[in-house]
């Protein structure tokens, strides 16, 4: 019996139940504890652009809207019959075809920090309980591969809703703590302190584990657990050449790096499809800051074209590479902008109805799902909230979303509450 299962079973007298009562509950479904097994999604690349992208100004441009809604930027045609994207998306429109862009996703959230808090978790934030993101979610369900971090976020981990919630600390992000964009960019973290030779490495490896035994006689408690297997994951990055080298951004060409762009969106795009290509499990990415209550036609013209090479790269090169089908993109942010533009020449928070984009991972290719309707006001068809989308990206990793994790006392909490599988979405 594993320790987690025996806590399980520790725990039922507490809540008025006999052990033959908590297995029947088990057995008839009554307490969720599904085994996850790898899906047709092998990995996620989770691209968030912080603070709101308008979705008139990106993937659901309203051409035919009166000025005030229409905004100041033109469109353009992809490959989809009938279907523009702004202007500056003219690389992605090509790709439109291997891509679904849902124009309907909505929930109430207007803040910042509440709207981010959905995005990354599929919940909406609640006081009681701090709930784990996506990629601790993956990280809890499925651990390591190939010696890389089951989660990584790049450059860094964007907020406090991108950690481990009410899990233990083990299943928190690998921080890359630097932007690959830097010239000198490197891990700091998979690199030997200076003098440092791996025998002397390996020699004070073993020490360590000879005091953290010592400890743990002495106490059991989650940071125990959490340190070692911190300390685990990071012997075996230092030691795993595949590992250094997912990280070396040395090692592609210069002509790569120019077709996904020398700038941040274009680096840290590269770099995910490494560490996808090397086994990581869920990259975390964010670009950009398109919070735009003012001048959005400027901020948009300096922001979405390097995106727009980086991400149409993105696309193409994994699918040339053998991996699309397996790894799934996911572009979001935490809500859109508003119908009209102020008076100042931006849009403010919009949580009705925004866009986002996935695709691979067995996701339909060539799709628009849903749409809003004729001002960008409020979803017209097939509105999308987050339970749904977190649902349908948990099943394509084969993790079932309303299987049930304990929470801090015992208290079992569904992965996503109350979502479902967007079968229209999937190939």
């Amino acid at each position: 019996m594993g320790r987690r299962s025996f806590l399980q079973v520790g725990m039922v007298a507490g809540l008025g139940l006999t052990l033959g009562d908590f297995l029947r509950m088990r057995a008839q479904g009554e307490i969720k504890n599904y085994e996850s097994k790898e899906g047709k999604a092998k990995s996620v690349i989770h691209i968030f652009l912080p603070g709101g992208i308008a979705h008139q100004e990106s993937f659901d441009p309203k051409p035919y809207a009166p000025v005030e809604y229409r905004g100041p930027l033109g469109t353009v045609r992809t490959k989809l019959d009938g279907v523009e994207f702004s202007q500056n998306l003219a690389k992605t429109a090509q790709i439109a075809d291997k891509i679904t862009v849902c124009r309907s996703m909505t929930h109430g959230e207007a803040a910042h920090e509440r709207g981010t808090h959905n995005m990354f978790t599929g919940y909406r934030p609640s006081p009681a309980l701090s709930y784990p993101s996506f990629g601790a979610v993956v990280s809890h369900e499925f651990g390591p591969r190939k010696s890389m971090p089951p989660y990584v976020c790049v450059p860094s981990v964007p907020n406090e809703y991108a950690g481990s919630g009410y899990l233990s600390s083990a299943y928190g992000p690998f921080s890359v703590g630097s932007d690959p964009a830097d010239g000198n960019f490197q891990v700091k973290d998979l690199v030997l302190p200076g003098g440092m030779t791996v025998g002397r490495f390996e020699k004070r490896k073993t020490m360590l584990q000879k005091v953290d035994a010592h400890f743990k006689s002495l106490e059991k408690a989650d940071a125990l657990d959490a340190m070692d297997t911190f300390y685990q994951r990071a012997y075996s990055l230092i030691s795993s050449k595949e590992a250094r080298e997912a990280f070396d951004m040395k090692a592609e060409s210069d002509k790569m790096k120019d077709a996904y762009g020398r700038n941040a969106a274009g680096m840290r795009m590269l770099l995910a499809r490494r560490l996808v290509e090397a086994g990581v499990r869920m990259v975390s990415l964010t670009y950009g800051g398109w919070d735009h209550h003012d001048g959005i036609a400027n901020a948009i013209n300096s922001q979405l074209p390097p995106f727009d090479q980086a991400f149409a790269m993105l696309i193409a090169d994994l699918e040339q590479r053998g991996l699309l089908d397996s790894t799934l993109v996911m572009v979001s942010s935490e809500f859109g902008r508003t119908p009209k533009i102020n008076a100042t020449g931006g849009r403010d928070h919009w949580p009705k109805v925004f866009s986002v984009v996935l695709a691979g991972g067995g996701i339909k290719k060539g799709s628009i799902y849903g749409s809003s309707d004729a001002t960008a006001t409020e979803p017209d068809e097939h509105p999308l909230g987050v339970e749904d989308l977190a649902t349908t990206m948990y099943h394509q990793m084969g993790i079932v979303a309303d299987k049930e994790l304990m929470a801090p006392g015992g208290r079992p909490i569904e992965i996503v509450d109350g979502g479902k599988v967007v079968k229209e979405l999937l190939a």
